[in-house]
């Protein structure tokens, strides 16, 4: 398995379309859409942990989902 990313698109035709990405010809993806108007709240904790963990994202500061999967292997 190789690394994990978040990515965003918009539907243009029927098709999804992610500018800018490298993806592979046949490569799985998964897609979460919107409902309507539909939003979430946070609070100024768990905001301030996410725009933190964003930015070490954008650091490199991240474990490949492959390498978090043999961890959880070997605590098991």
């Amino acid at each position: 398995m190789g690394c994990m990313r978040i990515m965003s698109g918009t539907v243009h035709d029927g098709r999804i379309v992610v500018e800018g990405a490298q993806l592979r010809e046949g490569e799985r993806v998964t897609v979460l859409t919107r409902e309507g108007t539909e939003t979430f709240r946070v609070s100024a904790d768990q905001k301030r942990e996410l725009l933190e963990s964003i930015a070490q994202a954008k650091r490199g500061e991240f474990v490949e989902a492959d390498e978090l999967l043999r961890e959880f292997d070997k605590s098991n």
